[in-house]
C-alpha cells in the first residue's frame, strides 16, 4: 500500500470515527460535513486502489511486451549470426571454387604452352621434311607448271622399264579409261616418280607377275594405283617405305631412295602418296595428285 493510499484511508477512518461521534454531541449540518469528507475520503482511497491496480497490471503487461521483445532480439540475433556463418560458408566455398578456378587455368595454360611447344616442333619438323623433300627433288629444266599428258608419260616410264620387267617375268599394264590426261607438272619428274614405283616392284617382287598401274580422275584430282602380284610386306613395315633409306624384311641392294623420292615429287605437286600391302596380296602405291600446279589447265 502507498503512503498516499494509508493517508487516505487514515483520513477516511477519522472522519467515519467523527461522523459517528457528531451524533451525539454534533449539530446536524456539522455531521453531513464530516459525513461528505469522509465519503470524499473513502472515494479518493478506492480511486488510489483502481490506479494502483492498473500500474500493476500496466506494468505487468509492460513486462510481457519486453519479454517478447527479448525474444525477438534473441531470435533476430540467432537469425544474424546463422546468415553470418552461412554467409562465410559460402565465402569459403568461394574461395574454393576460385582456387579450382585457378589450377583449371594453369592447367589450361599449361596445355597450352605443351600445344604449343608441340606445334612449334611439329613446324620445324614440316619445314625440315620440306626441306628434305627439296633436296630430294631431281634437279629438272623442264617448266614446272607446263601442262602435260601424264598417261602418254607413264607409257614413257613403262617402255623404258620394259627390259628389266621383261627380264624378270613381270607384265607391266596400264588401265584407263582416257586417252589423255592432262596435269600442271614436270613431264621429266612425273617420269622419274613412275620409273622409281615400277622399278621397285620389279625388284622385290623377286617373282614372277604382274603390275597394273591404274589411272582415273575424280573431279579435279588423278589418282593412280601401282598394284603388284609380290609377297609385299608386313603392315608394320609397309608405313616406313617412303622413308628416306628404309629397307625392309625383303631387303636387297640398292640404297632405298626410290620411293622417297617419288613421295618428294608427289607432295611438291600437293598430292598424297601411301602404300597397302595385304599380307600375301601384293604391294599397292596409291597417289593423289592435283590437275593443277601453280596455275590453271
Amino acid at each position: 500500500m502507498t503512503r498516499q493510499q494509508k493517508l487516505a484511508l487514515i483520513a477516511a477512518c477519522i472522519f467515519y470515527v467523527l461522523t459517528v461521534f457528531g451524533f451525539f454531541y454534533f449539530s446536524l449540518t456539522l455531521i453531513l460535513v464530516l459525513f461528505a469528507l469522509f465519503s470524499l475520503s473513502i472515494a479518493y482511497f478506492a480511486y488510489l486502489c483502481y490506479r494502483a491496480h492498473n500500474d500493476y497490471t500496466g506494468a505487468e503487461h509492460l513486462q510481457q511486451e519486453i519479454g517478447v521483445l527479448k525474444a525477438e532480439k534473441e531470435q533476430m540475433r540467432y537469425d544474424y549470426e546463422t546468415l553470418l556463418e552461412t554467409k562465410d560458408e559460402e565465402i569459403e566455398k568461394r574461395q574454393e571454387n576460385i582456387e579450382s578456378l585457378k589450377e583449371d587455368i594453369r592447367g589450361i595454360e599449361k596445355e597450352r604452352d605443351d600445344t604449343k611447344a608441340e606445334l612449334e616442333e611439329m613446324t620445324e619438323k614440316i619445314t625440315t621434311v620440306s626441306s628434305d623433300n627439296d633436296s630430294l627433288l631431281p634437279p629438272d629444266n623442264d617448266d614446272d607448271t607446263a601442262t602435260v599428258d601424264i598417261i602418254a608419260i607413264a607409257n614413257q616410264a613403262v617402255k623404258e622399264l620394259e627390259g628389266d620387267a621383261r627380264s624378270a617375268g613381270i607384265r607391266v599394264n596400264i588401265s584407263c579409261a582416257h586417252d589423255k590426261l592432262l596435269v600442271n607438272a614436270s613431264a621429266n619428274r612425273l617420269k622419274i616418280m613412275f620409273r622409281n614405283i615400277i622399278d621397285n616392284s620389279i625388284k622385290y617382287m623377286n617373282k614372277q607377275g604382274s603390275l597394273v598401274i591404274t589411272i582415273s580422275t575424280i573431279d579435279d584430282d588423278i589418282f593412280i594405283v601401282l598394284k603388284d602380284t609380290g609377297d609385299g610386306l608386313p603392315e608394320n613395315e609397309t608405313e616406313h617405305i617412303f622413308e628416306l633409306n628404309y629397307q625392309g624384311s625383303n631387303r636387297i641392294s640398292g640404297n632405298g631412295l626410290g620411293l622417297t623420292q617419288a613421295k618428294a615429287i608427289v607432295d611438291h605437286y600437293g598430292g598424297m602418296i601411301y602404300a597397302r600391302s595385304p599380307e600375301g596380296g601384293g604391294m599397292g602405291i596409291y597417289i593423289q595428285l592435283p590437275t593443277t600446279h601453280g596455275g590453271e589447265v
